[in-house]
């Protein structure tokens, strides 16, 4: 199934449990606005490539539209489409003063130079200058981005409108105004859900197992933060493959031989994590269906489907990844007794310590990374009990209680604006 129509069928029906006006759930159906371009790359060879690119505002009834840009060969309109309308709801749901947006090239930047990279970086800022702004829409890392990428286009978008702006980016280098702990924050987030489920379940981090699909910056720090908590990491993967050791996996190790192993010509690229001295070889896929307490998706959409959800193992699913359970799949792991803490939720840390950074910028605060992360674990922890609230109060799983409060939040602004978009159109 195609990722929009699935994220807009899954909408469609959890909007029905959220009992908000039809009017709201059709304006939630429509993008506000999408960006396609076509843009030249002069690459190190003297030639010239282009690549397409992508930006959609969803929706902004809540404030200016946030949300990553993804570098990846599958990138199209209708994924980009989807993971703006999934910030919407994760933005509403962590009661950000944002609405959703996302963005993308369709290009694998590993086989890029450095030099290619930047060039790539600053050609997709020009045509979207008018298009993002710190009172309009802010952009951020997202897969095969990084705080250097955002500095790119950060000094990209300055030099355009001739002024300072750092406010325009987020997830940008701490020296170019970045915030200390947004590299680690969606980890850390994903963490901090992990650690709530346990404490909800009355287990023992100890005796928790954990598989973790996605070994990249999520990845790496949701398993290095639960590995310190006790709870032990028995397999990663990475895009190439991934190991298992059911006596736990040294997770520091993994990450010192992954960067031990990435080529300097492809500074993106992930490397394969099947090597013996760590832990045995294992699929993607052998991972997803591992017999383990919680399996951790922190790669790309749509990893459980209706195909291999009779072989999902898991006694908890938290959702690290954007979509990485398709709706078809839901209903599947709910009859079987799973519990999912949704994206929407789960790795929404990012967009939070985003927006602390944001805050920074506009108000020439600079805050420590021991403030940074005691008010993301609030933040987080405000979240995940209001969510498991109403899953209690109104009997309820973690996702459609998760788009109930956001829905409702969403509706009661649209409510609140009036009617001056219908009396525009009227015009």
């Amino acid at each position: 199934m195609n990722i929009l129509d699935d994220a807009l069928k899954r909408l469609t029906y959890l909007a029905e449990g959220a009992s908000i006006p039809a009017s709201s759930l059709e304006a939630l159906m429509h993008a506000d606005l999408m960006v396609q371009a076509s843009i030249p790359v002069r690459m190190d060879d003297g030639s010239t490539r282009y690549f397409d690119a992508y930006r959609c505002r969803y929706n902004d009834v809540l404030g200016p539209t946030k949300g990553g840009i993804r570098y990846h060969p599958l990138v199209n309109g209708d994924e980009v489409k989807a993971l703006a309308l999934w910030m919407t709801i994760k933005c509403a749901l962590l009661n950000l003063p944002y609405g959703g947006a996302k963005g993308g090239i369709t290009v694998d930047p590993t086989q890029l130079s450095r030099m290619e990279l930047e060039r790539l970086s600053r050609a997709y800022v020009r045509p979207m200058a008018d298009v993002i702004g710190p009172e309009v829409d802010i952009p951020a890392p997202d897969i095969y981005t990084d705080a250097r990428t955002m500095g790119w286009m950060m000094d990209e978008y300055e030099a355009i409108h001739r002024r300072r702006t750092p406010g325009v980016i987020t997830g940008k280098p701490v020296a170019l105004g970045g915030s200390l702990g947004r590299e680690e924050a969606t980890g850390r987030g994903v963490f901090h859900c992990v650690m709530h489920l346990i404490e909800k379940q009355n287990l023992d981090p100890n005796d928790v197992t954990i598989a973790i699909q996605g070994f990249g910056n999520v990845g790496y720090n949701a398993a290095f933060l639960l590995a310190q908590s006790g709870c032990k990491v028995v397999a990663v993967s990475d895009v190439r493959g991934g190991v298992y050791s059911e006596s736990g996996l040294n997770v520091q190790q993994l990450q010192d031989y992954k960067r031990s192993t990435t080529s300097s010509k492809k500074p993106l690229s992930n490397n394969s994590l099947n090597v013996s001295q760590i832990g045995a070889p294992m699929s993607n896929e052998a991972l997803l269906e591992l017999e383990v307490d919680v399996l951790i998706p922190a790669a790309i959409e749509g990893v459980i489907t209706q195909e291999n959800v009779d072989r999902i193992a898991a006694k908890f699913i938290v959702e690290a990844a954007n979509g990485p359970i398709l709706s078809e799949a839901d209903s599947a792991l709910a009859e079987k007794g799973v519990i999912v803490v949704p994206d929407v939720l789960a790795n929404a840390g990012g967009v939070t310590v985003s927006y602390y950074e944001w805050i920074q910028n506009r108000t020439g605060e600079t805050w420590s990374l021991e403030k940074v992360r005691e008010k993301l674990s609030a933040t987080m922890a405000t979240a995940f009990n209001e969510v498991w609230q109403i899953t209690e109060t109104e009997s309820c799983n973690m996702r459609e209680a998760a788009y109930r409060k956001a829905l409702r939040r969403l509706a009661s602004a649209i409510d609140a604006h009036g009617d001056q978009r219908f009396f525009k159109q009227a015009q």
